[in-house]
């Protein structure tokens, strides 16, 4: 991981913006607390996510020629030593997902010098720095606030050996400073300041509990769609880098069919294993070879599978591989104008109403052809709470027109798409699957398998 030297750092490279609000994290504490020790492990277990440290270090203001000649009496641990205007400006800007330019500030010559470091829009922003939880303005954007709590003594001891070794002070300086300034400030605006965090680690960076239950925390919201806060029954892969790359492939209209088939392939059989989560199962004790015994789960074994024809058929040997035996069954739905649908086909297990089932369409659009195979489902004697509805992509219409109309269905998907065009096609999206899939054009359908699998 690169570190600037303006206090700047990120883990990526150039990077377009998040379709989602990132999760912003606000990190106080006096100087030489342990902030930017913390910031780095949390980093460091964020290393499969797009995550960018921004210094508030780098917005002191640059001193005047009158000022640095009486730079002892200068106080750099009040509010006003930072321009908070530029700060606020370029958190803005990364919240909307737009890179900015950060100030490179010189600690030597206190000054901001010319060069200033692009920073692109990331998943988690931190912001460090002795006072970013004093201005309220600053504290809005937040939406986790830490403040790390370390003894007077070991900040002080921390100080010298900074202040002498990086910036060139000398110990008698850095004391009077202390004495004259950094304490009262601290005082008076930093330590007041700690009401206001959401967690509080004592210890700073040697406090690893703290730091992993923290990184737990970032994690599930990282996970958290805005839909669900508000639907229960939504449910996201944890996205990696491997995920969003894997997303980027069959997303590019460039990709070979082969490509997209490999790729493609790998998301549904994730979804599909995400999905098998969500089924009950029941305690299970079991004897090792080692004679030991074993306290496990046994899997729920009334399944099947119903592909809605034909994308749904690209994701039957996914749901095969991870549920040996299973039932497979099929329901082709016609679209009409003004976004009807018309039930063509279905054939599906006699005893469906007895099992739990897999509904498999990779593109949740508008819903309707969702809401459509749902309900024959539930005319069958399924009930809702027994169907899990499997997808690569969603669009926030088509999971808003399934959440009112079948509330208890569980929706797997491995991302949610900004919206639907004019033409009801999912935005970014990835075009028609299917003739992505198997290889054909709207001119020429593949005919589908009507055979129910055994």
């Amino acid at each position: 991981m690169e570190q600037l030297s303006n206090g700047v750092g990120d883990h990526f490279p150039s990077a377009p913006a998040p379709l989602k609000q990132p999760f912003v994290i606000g990190v106080a504490g006096g100087t030489a607390s342990g902030k930017t020790t913390v910031c780095d492990m949390i980093m460091s277990q964020l290393h499969d996510q797009r995550v960018v440290l921004v210094n508030q270090d780098s917005f002191y203001h640059s001193l005047s020629e009158e000022k640095l000649k009486k730079v002892h009496e200068y106080n750099f641990d009040h509010p006003d030593a930072f321009n908070t205007e530029v700060l606020l400006s370029c958190m803005e800007k990364l919240r909307s997902g737009q890179p900015v330019s950060i100030p490179s500030y010189d600690f030597k010559t206190h000054k901001s010098i010319e060069s200033a470091s692009p920073v692109n829009p990331a998943d988690v922003i931190i912001l460090e720095g002795i006072l970013v939880l004093n201005d309220p303005q600053v504290r809005d954007l937040m939406n986790m606030k830490i403040f790390v709590d370390t003894d007077a003594d070991v900040r002080l001891s921390r100080r010298i050996q900074r202040d002498t070794v990086q910036r060139g002070r000398n110990i008698q300086n850095v004391l009077e400073q202390y004495t004259k300034f950094v304490k009262p400030s601290f005082d008076e605006f930093i330590q007041p300041s700690m009401k206001y965090a959401d967690i509080i680690i004592p210890r700073g960076g040697d406090n690893d509990v703290a730091i992993d239950l923290i990184v737990q925390h970032i994690r599930t919201k990282l996970c958290q769609h805005n839909l669900c806060k508000i639907y229960s029954n939504i449910f996201i892969i944890s996205s990696t880098f491997q995920i969003k790359g894997m997303h980027t492939l069959i997303r590019d209209v460039n990709t070979t069919k082969h490509d997209f088939v490999f790729y493609a392939d790998r998301l549904i059989r994730l979804v599909v294993e995400h999905g098998l989560g969500h089924l009950p199962f029941t305690e299970k004790q079991i004897t090792t070879p080692t004679g030991s015994v074993y306290t496990g789960v046994d899997f729920c074994k009334r399944l099947c599978g119903v592909s809605v024809i034909r994308s749904g058929e690209s994701m039957e040997n996914a749901l095969r591989a991870c549920c040996n035996g299973i039932k497979i069954g099929k329901i082709l739905i016609h679209r009409e104008d003004n976004d009807g649908r018309q039930l063509i086909y279905e054939k599906l297990p006699k005893d469906i109403a007895s099992r739990h089932v897999f509904l498999l369409d990779p593109v949740l659009a508008s819903g309707n052809s969702a809401v459509k195979a749902i309900s024959l489902l539930t005319s069958k004697g399924v009930p809702e709470s027994h169907i899990i509805f499997l997808n690569l992509i969603a669009a926030p219409q088509g999971i808003h027109a399934l959440c009112k109309k079948h509330p208890m269905v569980k929706i797997v998907t491995s991302e949610i798409d900004a919206s639907l065009n004019e033409d009801s096609r999912v935005i970014p999206g990835l075009g028609e699957f299917a003739d992505r899939y198997f290889g054909t054009d709207n001119s020429k359908k593949l005919q589908p398998g009507l055979q129910i699998s055994k």
